[in-house]
């Protein structure tokens, strides 16, 4: 245990300089002082722990047999008539107890970590770009689409949105179009809109049978979740006819209120972020809307990693596993040969994970799958080294 507290410390040391290499630079020019700069490190840090474990667990792991191995007492208390299980039972009670530790790591404190590391950084952007850019320039994000076929109040076919830009310091949509479907033949829609230059994209979206019945234009939009729904300012309701796709009837409004749509912004700002850059929470999110609209191959991404965590919470037994037989061998192997061996498959692993991982993203196999199957694979040769241990 002292061994894998210093580990532990030396790896978390490892990676401080690492965030202060990589993010130094970008909060210093973002007009960080000294209190922002220790808040950000140690919001940042407790995000690496479910990773550094294993690792640290391993190393702490091979320095403690390989003394017993040195020692000749691993040889001692076999010859006594100990079994392997028995002089390592304590060691599994640990792994079991980091698997705990990571399980909580990863569904409470690295999502933590992950999303206030966040919030940090955008809080001294807009802070940064306060002084130089409007409101509604501060911390938006672009081109933004969002499919919801699961919307059923006006019709199961769902709403498309279309966002030109969201401000994450006003909170507000910019540039908005959102189209209500409903169900029917595929067909291409064809309206009078060219202004909004929505059409084609609307055309784009209608598929699998989705006609498109009802279209909001609007110039700003934001959620009221006090009333449950989405206001819409400065725009016009287009109602289409589903058979020919032409417009019925342009309703002009200064200001609309649309209740039951329950699109959340935080869910919209995340679709196009990269798998690794979000948290547990945000992952589940995810992999629920992608699994409630079909797109497998979009949220494979995304299921891959989720469901990597998950399985990471066994990663402390895989590496004991991989690490006894290789530090109990023989007295006539030298340590060193099992130490190297045991790291050697340990990176294998993850390997592994990668290799399984591109075959998830391109649907050769299941994200679920993808994500155990280096687990299984690690198993199975821990298990057949421990069969040929003597």
């Amino acid at each position: 245990m002292q061994v894998l507290a210093l580990v532990l410390a030396a790896m978390i040391g490892l990676l401080l300089v690492q965030v202060l290499y990589d993010d130094f630079r970008m909060l210093s020019d973002l007009g960080a002082g000294v209190a922002d700069f220790g808040l950000y490190v140690l919001v940042t840090l407790p995000g690496f722990l479910a990773i550094v474990l294993p690792v640290a667990l391993l190393l702490s792991l091979l320095y403690a047999l390989g003394r017993l191995h040195r020692a000749g007492e691993l040889v001692a208390l076999r010859a006594a008539g100990v079994g392997l299980w028995r002089i390592t039972v304590p060691v599994w009670l640990v792994g079991l107890l980091m698997c705990a530790v990571t399980g909580v790591l990863n569904a409470s404190v690295v999502p933590w970590s992950v999303e206030t590391s966040r919030a940090l950084r955008d809080s001294l952007e807009f802070r940064h770009r306060a002084e130089s850019q409007p409101e509604d320039a501060i911390g938006a994000q672009r081109r933004i689409g969002f499919d919801n076929r699961t919307a059923g109040r006006e019709g199961a076919g769902g709403r498309l949105w279309f966002i030109n830009r969201y401000s994450q310091f006003t909170q507000r949509a910019y540039g908005v179009t959102v189209s209500v479907f409903d169900t029917g033949e595929a067909r291409e829609v064809r309206g009078a809109d060219a202004a909004s230059g929505a059409a084609a994209n609307a055309g784009a979206g209608v598929a699998g049978g989705r006609r498109e019945a009802r279209r909001i234009v609007a110039a700003q939009a934001w959620p009221d979740p006090a009333r449950g729904g989405w206001v819409f300012a400065n725009g016009q309701e287009l109602f289409f006819n589903p058979e020919t796709g032409e417009i019925r009837e342009p309703r002009p409004f200064a200001e609309h209120f649309e209740a039951g749509y329950d699109e959340e912004p935080a869910l919209m700002l995340t679709v196009d972020r990269r798998p690794a850059d979000l948290s547990f929470f945000e992952l589940r999110r995810l992999v629920d809307y992608y699994a409630a609209e079909g797109a497998g191959a979009k949220g494979a991404a995304y299921a891959v990693r989720y469901f990597g965590l998950v399985a990471d919470t066994l990663g402390p037994l895989i590496v004991i596993a991989l690490a006894i037989p290789f530090a109990a061998s023989g007295v006539r192997v030298n340590p060193a040969v099992g130490v190297s061996k045991s790291i050697g498959l340990f990176f294998l692993y993850y390997v592994l994970m990668n290799l399984a991982s591109s075959l998830a993203v391109k649907q050769v196999l299941d994200p679920a799958l993808a994500a155990w199957l280096p687990n299984a694979g690690m198993t199975g040769i821990a298990a057949c080294l421990f069969v040929r241990l003597r």
